[in-house]
């Protein structure tokens, strides 16, 4: 019969409108499996540690330290920025500087 359509394009792509998907809550991603309660690409809602595979570097590299704002490490940028580290320890006019600081917070 010529009437019945068996195609794979524009009338089967009409019928797709229920979403297995919605927005993740932890990375905001449009991966949320609704029926499993897992995002796809953190792992959120299954497990406490976010997803991420070695074979995905490019993925890791998106979502590591230093992406986001970083409110809290970057006091840590300025903090030690004039400091010169000599065979992975601070220099000793910095350590001594450091101990007489101390000492005044003491008093």
């Amino acid at each position: 019969d010529s009437n019945t359509a068996m195609t794979k394009g524009t009338t089967s792509k009409g019928e797709r409108k229920n979403k297995s998907h919605t927005l993740c809550r932890r990375c905001g991603k449009s991966s949320f499996h609704i029926q499993k309660s897992r995002c796809a690409s953190c792992g959120g809602g299954a497990q406490a540690k976010v997803r991420h595979y070695n074979w995905g570097t490019k993925a890791i590299r998106r979502r590591t330290t230093g992406t986001g704002r970083m409110s809290h490490l970057k006091k840590f940028d300025k903090k030690f920025a004039g400091i010169k580290r000599v065979n992975n320890e601070y220099s000793a006019a910095v350590t001594r500087a450091a101990k007489v600081q101390s000492k005044n917070l003491r008093k």
